[in-house]
Order: C-alpha cells, then structure tokens, then sequence
C-alpha cells in the first residue's frame, strides 16, 4: 500500500516597512522564544483563506504593525516538523501601530536597516526575501486591479450589453473580492461604465464606505475604436492615477486589462485575467514596478 504524502504546510507573511528619519528604509522583524530565532512575521493560513489576506493578518498578529501590501517578494520553501511548508511574502508599507506586546508566540519586535536586517535573520532563506526587497524602488503607488466578476453570456441577454448584470456566481465572486480590494486601502473606487463593473466594486464599496466612480476611459473598445489605442489610453489612466500617490481599486474589462499591462510593463507576458479575478500593481511614481496575480 503506498504511503500517504504529507500535505503541505501553506504560510504567509511579509516584509513591512517604514521611512526612517534620515529617508531610509527599516523593516521590522520579530524574535520567537520557542526557537530562539529572530525572523520575518508569518504564519499560518486559515482554512480557505486567501494567502495574501493571511499575510497582512499574520503582520498584524505577530508585530501589532497594520501594513498595506505592495510587491510579491520570493516563495520560500522548506521542511517543517518533517512536512513540507511553503511561505509567501509580500513587502507591505507599515500605515499605523497598535502597540506591541510581548507573547509566548513573539515576544520582540525590532525595526532595522535591510542591511542589519539581513545580518540579524537567523535563516538563509529570510535574508534571500529581504534582499529581494532592498532592490526593489520604493513603491509610491498602489492598484488594486480588478475585472469584472461573471456575468452570463451577452447571447443569452436580450439588452444592451453595458446592463448586463452579474450572476449568482459573479455576485459571489464580488463578495469574495471585496476583503482582498480593501486590503490596499483605497481612497477611492473606479468602475468602467459597465453595469457588471460596478456591481463588482458594491461589496467593497459597501465595506469601506466609499462611493464607486464610474469612469468610462476604462472601458472596453466602443465600435470603429481601435483596441490598441483604447488599451494605450486605460495604461496612461492607470499611471496617472498611481502618480496621484493615493492608492485605488479600479474594476475594468477583459479587453482592456491584458493591453494596458503590456504596454505599462513593456512585456508580452500572459495578462489573460479570469473575470473575478485581478492584479495588484505597484507603482514608483508613474512607472510600473511590478504586477502580480491576486
């Protein structure tokens, strides 16, 4: 009879981060007494939770630092307790402290240059995440990305495509959006002009009390308009809107969404996006530092 294989240990954490007041960088680490070590924040995901959301919590839990996600940094894998574990990290800009307090779990909490970071870290791997982060730019912008969730089929709807709603699905979709758009913590909510790109956005909306804009430069090429010219013009919307420095949640449309982050990275890389699915970008002033799938 062949042996069952472990199943893997699935963890999340971050690198957050803050100005110092000379214009530098600290990054925060934390000291666990079980092992002695001192580490980057993580921990474990909840059944069924998103990895992401898992790595701002475990952030939150360990440091008592709330942090908005930025940038995917390197996965790290290794064997934990004889299991397989698997760590995702995201760098993330600390925005407020509650006020640590010693645990069994972590009982210290340092903030450090990368450089003493990375001689501090007790693993090889830790110091592979945090140089990872040091050659990044610093990221001044942030995007919350997102297409529309599903919608039917436009040959089983007898209106105007623009109306076509979200289905059962879709409103599902749009429910289980809403925590991963607020995570960012947008000021503001932009939907093309479609009626499944707004209703996409209502839960978040919803969730952070903000009103959704509808904005019909990100919208999917009209008849007799060239989808290029429309997928350059949704590109330099979203630049102009990370350069303004507030962060955003934008929802567009699949015709849209692979056309502008070609022309925003300069790669022909597979932008296809899943309705309900999106992006989190990252950006140094207008210039796109990083585009990774949520």
């Amino acid at each position: 009879m062949a042996q069952e294989q472990p199943v893997d240990i699935r963890a999340a954490g971050g690198v957050a981060w803050q100005p110092d007041a000379d214009g530098g960088i600290q990054v925060c680490l934390v000291h666990r007494p079980r092992y002695g070590d001192w580490s980057l924040p993580k921990g474990k995901l909840e059944p069924g939770e998103h990895p992401l959301l898992a790595a701002v919590r475990e952030v939150a839990e360990e440091t008592d630092v709330q942090a908005v996600p930025q940038v995917r940094l390197p996965t790290v894998r290794y064997r934990s307790e004889g299991r397989p574990k698997t760590v995702d990290y995201w760098s993330m800009r600390a925005v407020g402290e509650g006020g640590f307090q010693p645990g069994t779990e972590v009982d210290g909490v340092r903030w450090l240059a990368v450089d003493d970071a990375i001689r501090l870290v007790s693993y090889p791997h830790d110091a592979e995440v945090l140089a990872a982060f040091a050659a990044l730019p610093r990221v001044t912008g942030t995007i919350a990305l997102i297409r529309h969730a599903r919608a039917g089929k436009r040959a089983t709807w007898s209106g105007p495509d623009d109306g076509r709603p979200l289905d059962v699905t879709g409103r599902a979709q749009a429910e289980r959006l809403a925590p991963l758009v607020a995570l960012v913590r947008p000021t503001r909510l932009l939907s093309a002009s479609a009626r499944r790109c707004v209703q996409t956005l209502d839960p978040a909306a919803a969730l952070l009390d903000l009103p959704i804009e509808v904005d019909g430069d990100l919208d999917e090429p009209r008849p007799g308009q060239l989808g290029d010219e429309c997928a350059l013009a949704v590109a330099g919307r979203l630049a102009e809107l990370a350069a303004a420095g507030e962060p955003v949640a934008v929802c567009s449309q699949g015709k849209v969404i692979p056309g502008a982050l070609e022309r925003l990275t300069g790669r022909t890389d597979d932008f296809t996006t899943p309705k309900g699915g999106g992006w989190l970008l990252a950006f140094a002033a207008d210039r796109l530092v990083a585009a990774d799938r949520l």
